[in-house]
């Protein structure tokens, strides 16, 4: 079922400063307050693009000098061609791009990188979604070059970064939603004359989603931590980062199968909030890189340091 951009959950944040709360110079806030702000409104299934607008769209219209109007916002990011004045390409899985106030267009060609919004005039969306419903859309786009402005490459590596950060965190409170329900669910579910939660086999499989879900969480606090102390550009922070996606990428499996096995038939259903949930946190560990990449990058990292140990103590 395709979710539904959350209007009211929207316009409340927005009153409260919270969806521009770190590319907005009016609120001193940093990605510890992001975390928090991003984990809780994924715990309860928020539909509404916050990463997209403030630590992606936000954060990079103000470096690239690009004015954003004020609402939701995406990013689309796609390898382009520059030919004859023209930039032309297909950014894949641009979320939210119907509910957005504008799609900042992240245009990656042989040469440079180039910025700027999109509009129906030079582009065209094709709808699609995630396994939750979220929307993600095919954009093709055919811009003038005068309209986009060339920035650094490095704010592109940046950008790739701080939507991985994003998604590590998102999983977290997705994922801690499905703990508690699958608690919940087994406390409350009566079969053969007691409560799912008083069978030992029920047992083994919370603690292994407890398990699961706090080593991720170490590995999600130091990519928060990290960023915190050093930014998003920093190596430190992209090494923490490859590493969480790594660690929360391996718990969404176990973690979302588990809940699902407590549940039954009943958690499969798109009227329960679990369904939700789980295709959530399968959707976001694929997004800006997958599980399998993270951790092959974070083994190549391993090998090329001078030594291994410096990485494991952030030595970098």
């Amino acid at each position: 079922m395709p979710e539904q951009f959350d209007t009211n959950l929207w316009h409340h944040l927005q009153e409260s400063g919270l969806t521009r709360l770190t590319s907005s110079g009016d609120v001193e806030a940093g990605p510890n307050e992001l975390a928090v702000v991003l984990a809780g409104i994924a715990q309860h299934s928020g539909a509404i693009p916050l990463a997209e607008t403030d630590a992606l769209a936000g954060w990079l219209g103000q470096r690239a000098d690009v004015d954003l109007p004020v609402g939701p916002l995406t990013v689309a990011v796609a390898d382009a061609e520059e030919t004859a004045g023209y930039v032309r390409g297909i950014a894949p899985d641009v979320p939210w791009a119907r509910s957005s106030a504008a799609v900042l267009l992240v245009a990656r060609t042989a040469d440079r990188t180039l910025v700027g919004t999109v509009d129906n005039a030079t582009s065209d969306l094709a709808d699609g979604h995630n396994l939750a419903g979220e929307p993600r859309s095919r954009l093709t786009f055919d811009i003038p070059v005068e309209k986009l402005a060339a920035v650094d490459s490095t704010l592109g590596v940046e950008l790739w970064v701080r939507g991985a950060w994003c998604r590590c965190v998102q999983t977290i409170g997705t994922l801690d939603a499905v703990v508690a329900m699958s608690v919940n669910h087994t406390a409350e579910r009566i079969q053969f004359g007691r409560t799912l939660s008083r069978f030992q086999s029920v047992q083994h499989g919370l603690a292994a989603m407890a398990g699961e879900i706090e080593r991720a969480r170490a590995a999600a606090s130091l990519a928060v931590a990290a960023a915190a102390d050093n930014g998003f550009e920093s190596a430190r922070t992209e090494f923490a980062v490859t590493a969480a996606r790594a660690a929360v990428g391996r718990a969404v499996t176990p973690v979302t199968t588990i809940a699902h096995q407590l549940h039954g038939a009943i958690g499969v259903t798109t009227e329960h909030p679990l369904w939700s949930a789980t295709m959530r946190a399968r959707s976001w560990a694929g997004e800006f890189g997958t599980t399998n990449g993270y951790a092959r990058r974070l083994g190549r990292m391993a090998l090329q340091a001078h030594d291994p140990w410096d990485l494991v103590i952030g030595n970098i």
